[in-house]
């Protein structure tokens, strides 16, 4: 199942109720959630029981893989944010809305790839490393589609990729400015502050 070997593949459904009822959600967030999520499966358990080859993490001991089937596609981020909170594991989130698939996982914050067919050859996770550390990094590089520059841990990696984010949304907003500004100070001002910003890149 998307990739991972035969060996690690469980079917556990973790039903909604027992959810709500274990960690007592107010009445506002059980909707929120019920309006995103239809169902939730644990489909794997990698671990060096599971896979023999990899040998345990520093950090990471084992993690799972949750199939969430969907409502809606457009669905709200915080509500798989809530379920890393509410599951103190390490968990790969398989997001499933019709023929599609879209992963997401915490690392520092949420990180999702982007939606994929799925087919049932379809190969999105894959075990590389001798440990789990460094299987649970390369997936979440994977998902985020993040490449670690020389020198860079993956959280910092994943910090600088965001200021990175602000910064370009920032000089996309003051462009727009810029275009629309008339009198030509402040047209020159906002030209400024975006060559500035992009000094920071």
């Amino acid at each position: 199942m998307y990739g991972l070997p035969q060996s690690t593949i469980v079917k556990k459904q973790l039903p909604k109720k027992a959810i709500f009822a274990k960690f007592d959600l107010k009445p506002l967030q059980r909707e929120g959630f019920d309006a995103d999520i239809a169902r939730i499966d644990i489909v794997a358990v990698v671990n060096p029981t599971t896979v023999p080859a990899v040998g345990e993490g520093t950090e990471i001991k084992e993690f799972y893989v949750l199939a969430v089937q969907l409502k809606q596609r457009d669905f709200d981020a915080k509500n798989i944010a809530l379920l890393t909170k509410l599951i103190p594991r390490n968990i790969v989130f398989a997001l499933h809305y019709k023929e599609e698939v879209q992963f997401a996982i915490y690392h520092t914050k949420l990180i999702t790839s982007n939606w994929q067919l799925l087919t049932p050859n379809s190969s999105f996770l894959t075990i590389q490393g001798l440990d789990l550390d460094v299987v649970w990094g390369n997936i979440v590089k994977s998902i985020g589609n993040i490449k670690v520059e020389d020198g860079n841990t993956l959280k910092e990696q994943i910090r600088e990729d965001d200021e990175r984010a602000k910064i370009l949304k920032q000089i996309e907003q003051l462009e727009k400015k810029c275009r629309a500004e008339k009198q030509p100070r402040k047209k020159l001002e906002l030209y400024s502050k975006i060559q500035s910003l992009k000094q920071l890149l």
